[in-house]
């Protein structure tokens, strides 16, 4: 009997673990652009100045992502505890990638997502799931393609074991854009 409910719980684990993992959503042949209500605030901090995305403002896209004076080079969306609600201040940093990745169709992005270490392993799965699905979604009302993104989830694999209060946990509740080849 032991040895059912080890077997049970190993293909229940190995199932969730399957349904966590990344496919690309269907194409659709008539989507309304909603970017423009959907990313904008009432302030006109969410405008992308700066962002060089036609690679004539650099030698290459690699530095282009890496300059440290670029929006480009800011790679980590935050999240408040328990949400996957993109916060406004993070808007810019999308929108910049958005437009990078459209005028450079062949790169790609991994959206990785992470909790901190507060919740089940696999509660922390799924949220950090929710949370590369949210910055996609947001990705893609701003017209990149699914072909360019994947999403994955570390939950709270990469939290830092040493955090103590919220100002340490809040640096794992984040999306970390990364670009491979890079």
């Amino acid at each position: 009997m032991e040895n059912k409910t080890k077997l049970l719980m190993t293909l229940a684990i190995s199932i969730f673990l399957v349904a966590c993992k990344s496919t690309p959503m269907k194409e659709v042949a008539v989507v309304e652009d909603k970017s423009t209500t959907a990313m904008t605030t009432t302030d006109d901090s969410s405008d992308v100045v700066g962002a060089v995305i036609d690679g004539s403002g650099g030698d290459s896209n690699m530095n282009e992502l890496n300059d440290p004076n670029n929006i480009l080079s800011q790679r980590n969306i935050y999240f408040d505890f328990d949400s996957d609600a993109i916060r406004a201040e993070f808007r810019p940093n999308i929108e910049a990638h958005a437009k990078y990745l459209q005028s450079h169709s062949n790169a790609k992005v991994t959206l990785q997502g992470n909790a901190d270490e507060r919740g089940t392993r696999e509660y922390n799965l799924s949220l950090g799931q929710r949370r590369s699905v949210a910055v996609k979604t947001a990705l893609n009302l701003l017209g990149v393609s699914d072909s360019q993104i994947e999403t994955i989830s570390y939950g709270e694999e990469n939290a830092n074991p040493a955090c103590a209060d919220d100002a340490c946990y809040q640096n794992d509740r984040r999306v970390e854009i990364v670009y491979p080849n890079e």
